[in-house]
């Protein structure tokens, strides 16, 4: 009886580890809620200074832009085009994804992340941005 009181102990604590691993590492590490992406600040400029990206959930182009983003996606002023065609069409917008600036310009297809930062004067933190492929 000794012994299996011991061995129900260990399986106890072991799964409560389990558990406070899993929870630390989907709540507590990620902080609850949004994280905290590396390229937020880089987002944001873009946003404040008024670019605009209008893209397709199909396009794949437009996934991969969203992708260099990760997280900080959710910073830009981005106009889906098959829920807003007028907007789109208002725009001028003929290929996905197009960028457009507030001083007129327009740019068709894939950006990436660091011409983005050429184009805007945005600080991009490339130097600091880690590989979040496997998160």
């Amino acid at each position: 009886m000794q012994n299996y009181n011991s061995k129900f102990k260990i399986f106890t604590f072991l799964s409560v580890i389990l558990i406070f691993t899993f929870l630390f590492l989907k709540l507590g590490f990620r902080g609850g809620g949004k994280s905290v992406g590396i390229l937020d600040a880089f987002a944001q400029c873009l946003t404040d200074k008024g670019a605009v990206m209008y893209g397709a959930d199909w396009c794949p182009h437009c996934q991969n832009e969203k992708k260099a983003f990760g997280d900080s996606f959710r910073f830009i002023n981005y106009v889906e085009c098959p829920k807003n065609p007028n907007a789109c069409l208002a725009a001028g917008v003929e290929a996905f994804p197009t960028w457009f600036f507030p001083d007129g310009k327009k740019f068709v297809g894939e950006q990436g992340i660091e011409k983005l930062g050429q184009l805007s004067n945005c600080e991009t933190n490339l130097a600091n941005k880690v590989d979040t492929k496997y998160e």
